[in-house]
Parts: structure tokens; sequence; C-alpha cells
């Protein structure tokens, strides 16, 4: 089939312009990659975004393969000599793959079945008999058939009905009937294995136990917990309809009448329901809700890992990390402003161990002595704990008379932040982590990640396998393959968006760039080791194995800090260049005076620049970049500090009002961290006065919030949060 006719299916589907999605195709055949598509292609796509151009993709690939299918589909039921004109059309013309498996049901080679033995007994015709129900006396018309294996007309009958079973069963329209009724009543009920209801591992399925409600209305999380409960043997899962409804009416359409042969036929029809269509379609729609399920479950951690990973940077700063422990002490390391390693060791100030004042002096030390500005400390075992330590060596409420110089740390005033600690301990035994660290062991390098992840979210979380990042449920329940392609087009849609120093980039970053991949990565790290750092965005091409291709791709998304040219620090790409250099020529200047003239950036008339490659929205993108090169979209990054009032889950009070961080956002609302080492439940009906269709409407991954304590549930270990009637002025 040919692009175009693709291009016309996806448009239909996706609600866009044909010639936009044909351009889209072309660009993708040519290798371009969905961030430069988006960014530096607007002109041919009609300025579609990230999402719209990874939707026509994903189209593209699945009518690929629909067509695969139909060529496998042609050629089978043309061996067995049963193409007719029509049949050839209906398929051809057919781009639903539940249709075209249908299609296809009747002619599909199957493993011996009772009716495929009854056709080889003879019996169709008898089957077919039956089935016109003229035949007043069906035991005499099955008489005629007694031979072989068949002793009697009785068990002709059965046969005969058999065949009758499986015709109804592949027949289209009860199919699509059946689909149908699952899609406006089928119910989801979910039963405990009677011998595992009480076992430990149960205890946590206990609301699924014995569960009923409209699998049209059942939300992602719950049928894949539900789901995960029957992998593990606990649960027993069925999805059905109204069965005596669906056999009357599949009876409707087979039985004539009450007459000896419509009987049979209604035997038959039942028989097929239960023995064999309804598994079918039960199976079909248990795979399509979790296909659902998945997709909305992969939606929302792709969604929190894009806020994550764009979460606020601190910037270079020299900071500190802290990785705090109780027993083993808390790991503190020291960094440049670069992020480099410049000094570690352990501290004890908590029980049992207890050296507070020794703990102290050492942390004072060391903010005097690498200049701290900043301190980051991980969000695990002994946080809060380690947070209020520091914040009384800060204050000063430790009596170390030999810290008296004006360069004192008191001096110094290093913000103070909590930051996410969610997989550094899988980066510290990564072999990315023994590559940047070989003679250092998991807790330093856990540490460096938490200091390195206040200073730059983006750069150090690509390291990181996101599943193991924390914010997504159930996601290895999910569909592994489709998880991975989702998170890496955020990880990738993340980077690009930001932009990467070519300077400072790590080979996991780079990877990321459009256009580059591992092997690139890897020669740009090479060539700036043996080289020097990089002067221009056209040293480049003098990098092994990137070719033309690659540079288009990769460019206008790597950044040079102090470059001669101005605007390789910016996101315009190189191939324009030469259009803002036409722009600074007709101002009479400079470039640079076109970046740091507001007036001259006024006078341009952008109409005089549109050619046939490049229209109103690539330079209305070129000023924008003018005006502030190589800004970072992402925001500031906030202190934070929890109520002193609270410190575990029995300090908490119903009615009390505490600033929290958000953790997680799923379907069902967001998880707050309030500084009690368990964080609670703001359930969705709890976060606004007004209805919301989603958390993300209200809050976003890592937000400062206020909330109110409704219920504390110590047995369970749970705790009920609300935001209403709060000023949460900072969410959305």
């Amino acid at each position: 089939m040919e692009k175009n006719s693709f291009a016309r299916l996806i448009a239909q589907q996706l609600n866009l312009q044909e010639k936009a999605v044909d351009n889209t195709l072309a660009l993708l055949d040519e290798g371009c990659t969905i961030p430069f598509i988006s960014r530096y292609r607007k002109e041919r796509t009609g300025g579609l975004d990230e999402v719209q151009i990874a939707a026509i993709s994903t189209q593209y690939e699945r009518f690929k393969e629909i067509q695969k299918r139909k060529e496998t589909v042609l050629k089978t039921i043309t061996e067995l000599g049963k193409l007719t004109p029509e049949l050839e059309k209906r398929i051809t013309d057919c781009w639903d793959a539940t249709e075209l498996e249908d299609i296809y049901l009747p002619y599909k080679p199957k493993r011996r079945t009772r009716a495929q033995v009854a056709r080889e007994q003879g019996l169709e015709p008898l089957a077919r008999i039956l089935l016109m129900q003229r035949e007043r006396d069906p035991m005499h018309a099955a008489e005629k058939y007694i031979k072989g294996d068949v002793k009697d007309a009785e068990t002709a009958l059965k046969g005969a009905q058999d065949i009758i079973a499986e015709m109804v069963s592949e027949d289209e329209r009860s199919r699509q009937q059946l689909r149908g009724a699952f899609r406006r009543q089928a119910m989801i009920t979910s039963k405990v294995v009677k011998s595992k209801a009480d076992s430990e591992e149960a205890a946590k399925y206990g609301d699924y136990f014995d569960w009923e409600e409209p699998l049209k209305r059942c939300s992602s999380h719950r049928l894949l917990a539900m789901r995960r409960g029957e992998s593990e043997g606990i649960l027993r899962i069925s999805i059905s309809p109204d069965d005596d409804e669906c056999i009357e009416r599949l009876q409707r359409h087979y039985v004539y009448g009450n007459t000896p042969c419509g009987r049979l036929v209604a035997e038959a029809v039942e028989d097929g329901y239960k023995r064999l269509l309804k598994p079918s379609i039960e199976t079909e729609f248990a795979a399509l809700s979790k296909e659902k399920a998945d997709e909305e479950a992969i939606r929302v951690f792709a969604e929190n890992l894009r806020q994550l990973l764009l979460g606020a940077p601190l910037g270079q700063k020299r900071v500190m990390g802290i990785d705090p422990g109780f027993r083993t002490g808390c790991k503190v390391v020291c960094l440049d402003a670069q992020g480099n390693l410049l000094h570690h060791e352990a501290i004890f100030p908590h029980p049992p161990i207890n050296k507070r004042m020794e703990s102290a002096m050492a942390v004072q030390k060391m903010l005097k002595k690498y200049q701290i500005e900043a301190i980051s400390i991980g969000n695990g075992t002994a946080s809060r704990e380690t947070n209020d330590f520091i914040r009384d060596v800060l204050a000063g409420r430790y009596d170390i008379t030999s810290q008296t110089s004006k360069n004192s740390p008191a001096n110094l005033s290093p913000q103070l932040f909590t930051v996410s600690e969610d997989g550094a301990s899988v980066y510290s035994a990564s072999k990315i982590a023994r590559d940047e660290f070989p003679d250092e062991d998991v807790t330093v390098r856990g540490a460096v990640s938490i200091g390195r992840r206040l200073m730059d979210p983006l750069a150090e979380l690509v390291k990181i396998d996101p599943k193991s990042i924390g914010v997504g449920q159930y996601q290895h329940d999910v569909d592994q393959t489709k998880l991975k392609n989702a998170l890496d087009l955020t990880v990738e849609s993340c980077v690009n968006n930001v932009g990467v120093n070519l300077n400072t980039a790590s080979q996991h970053l780079l990877m990321y760039v459009s256009g580059l991949g591992p092997v690139l990565a890897k020669n740009i790290l090479d060539y700036r080791k043996e080289n020097g750092a990089f002067t221009s965005r056209a040293q480049l091409k003098k990098v092994p194995r990137l070719g033309p291709a690659a540079f288009q791709q990769c460019a206008g998304f790597l950044r040079i800090p102090g470059a001669k040219n101005p605007l390789d620090n910016s996101a315009v790409h190189p191939e324009r260049y030469d259009i803002v250099e036409q722009m600074a020529k007709d101002q009479g200047c400079a470039v640079i005076d076109l970046i740091n003239n507001k007036e001259k950036r006024e006078a341009i008339d952008i109409k005089r620049y549109v050619t046939d490659e490049v229209g109103i929205p690539t330079l209305t993108d070129i000023l924008k970049e003018l005006e502030k090169p190589g800004r970072d979209p992402r925001q500031q990054i906030e202190e934070f500090e929890f109520d002193s009032r609270v410190n575990t889950v029995d300090d908490l009070i119903e009615g009390m009002e505490l600033p929290g961080i958000v953790t997680n956002i799923t379907n069902f609302g967001a998880f707050v961290d309030i500084g009690v080492h368990q964080d609670g439940l703001v359930h969705i009906s709890q976060m606004a006065n007004r209805r919301i269709a989603h958390p993300t409407d209200v809050v976003k991954l890592h937000q400062h919030i206020l909330v109110r304590v409704i219920e504390v549930d110590r047995r369970r270990n749970r705790i009920s949060l609300s935001m209403k009637g709060l000023n949460n002025h900072n969410g959305r």
C-alpha cells in the first residue's frame, strides 16, 4: 500500500490534515526524530506537536503491521482455493485488526475440533439441513448419515450440532453482536482462591476477594491490581455479560420456530455460545481491557517521569550530598560546581551510635573547606532526622567555639533541600556508576547521585532505568515493550526540550539527544577528551561517524556556552544561521547586538525573511530564541521545610494543616510526603472544591503543597489527606 493511503487513514483517525500527516511520514521515513520534526520542521507539519507526531508514528507502525497480516491472510485463503473477488476486496479494504481476524477465522488453520471431526464424518450436509429447519423429522434425516464412526442417528445429530456451534462462533455477525453486549454490560468479577484466602500474601488483595463492577467503569489501577492477584494465583477473574440475554439474542438469528429442528439448532447455538464464542470474546476483552489499563498506567507513568525529569535544577553550585541512615550512619559527599567528587566521609548523628557533636564538627568543617552553597539530603530512611540535625548545625545550635572565622558556615548559609533518592541505589550499583567512580563503594556513588540530582535532575536521572525511579504504579505488570518505548520517548523529549551542554554532558545524557545514540555519544566524549572543549557546533562534523544526517538532527539541541558564535549557545539551528546573519546585516549590527538590543529585535519584520522552506513559525521561534538564547524552560527550585510538630505517624492529629511534597501521582490521587516516614494520600475527591478529571489538573510531581489530615489509620499505616479549602496558590 502506498504511503499516501496510510496518510489518509491516519489523518481520518487522528483528525489531522492529510498533507501534514503525509509530510510527517516522509520525515519519519527519512530518519528524522520526533523532537527534530516538531521543533525544526513546523512548516512541513503544520505545527504538529510531539504528542501528535508520536501518535502518527504509532499509527503508521500499526497500519504496516495490519498490511503484513493482510498479505498472510490473502496468501492462506488463496492456497485453500477459496478467495473470491468479493472476499479479496473486503480484506483489502479492511484496516481494523479485529474485523480482519473475524473475516479470516472460518479459513484459519485449526487444531482438530469436534466440528472438524464431524465434517470429516460427512455430517456438514446434515448441519445445513438442520439450519434450514424445514425437516419435520430430523432423526429420520440423520439416519442417512450413519456410517463408519457414526453409529446411530443421535451421534449424527450431535456431530451436526457441533458443526452449527462452530459456525455460530465463527460468524462475524454473532461475534460483533456479542462484542456489543460485552461493551455495554459486561461485569468484571474477582473472587479469592479459597485455599489462599488466609495467606499472608493474599492480604494486600483483600478488597478484591469478592468484587464485581461494570468492566467499562473499572479503572486502570483496579484492573491491574486484580490481574496481578490473578497472576500470583490468589484471585480468579472473569468477564461476562448477561448470558441468558446473549443466548436469547443469538437464537433469534438462527432459530425460526419451536420445531424439532429449531430446538436442535437452539441447543447448538447455546453450546456454541458457552463453549466457543463467549470464551473467545472474553479472552479478547480481557486482552483489550488489559491493553487499555496498560496504556493509561503508562501514560500516567510517562507524565510523572516528565515532571520529574523537568524538575527545577539548582544549577552549577558547590553541593553537599547526604545519603541519610541510622545504624550505618549518613554518607556525606562534597561536590564542586561541575558535580565532580571532592571529598566523602561518614557521620553518625543518630542512634544507635549518636555522635552528634563529632558529626556537627565534621559538617561544619566540610561546609567551610569546600565553600558549600547548597545541601541535598535524600528522602529515605532517617531523612527527616538528618534534615533537623543539619538545620541545627546551620543555626549554630552546637557550641563549636573553634568555628569563629568570618568564612564560617554560619556566614555561608547554604540552602537546604530534600530530594527523592528513588533509583539512587540502582544507579550506585550500575555499570555507569562503576565507570564514573571505579574506586568508590556504592554508598559514596549513591550520595553523589543525591547531590547531583539537586544540581540538575535531568542530567543525573537519565542514568537510571526509568522504571526504577518510582513514579509509576504496576510498572512491572504492564506491557514492557510499550512501557520502554513510552519512557524512552519521554526522556528523549525532556532532554531535547531542555538542551544539552556539549562540553559538560555525560555520555548517557548525550545518547538521548536527537540523532545521536550510544555510539555517537561515546565518539563525542572521546573527541572531547582528545581535542578539548568544543568551541563551535561545526566541530561536531569532525567527530568520527557523525555524518550530515546526524549533525542535522542533533546540532540544534546541543549548546556551547561562551562560543565565538552566540547562536551556538541557542536553539537556533545551524541551517538557519544565514537568516539571523541577514537580519543583523539589515539592522546594521552584529548577531550579538540583536541578542543584547531589544529595540533592534523589535525592528525586524520577519515577513521579509519568508522563503519556500522557512515560514512565520520558524522565524517566530528564531526571534524568541534571540531574546533569551539557550534559556532553560525549567522552573526555579524552592527550599522546603516540614512542620516541626510532626516526626512520626503518632504525632498526627486529624485537622492538622501541614506542608508536604507530592511524591507520586496516580489516577486516583496524589501521594504526599509530610515528614512522618509514611506518605499520605490526597484522594482525587479531596483535591479541590470542584470536580476534576485527573490529579494532574491540580498538582505536579515534587510540588510543595499544604494539606489537612482527615484520617489516620494506624493499624494499616494509612494517612488520608485533603487539599480542600487550603491556599495552594502554586498549584495548577
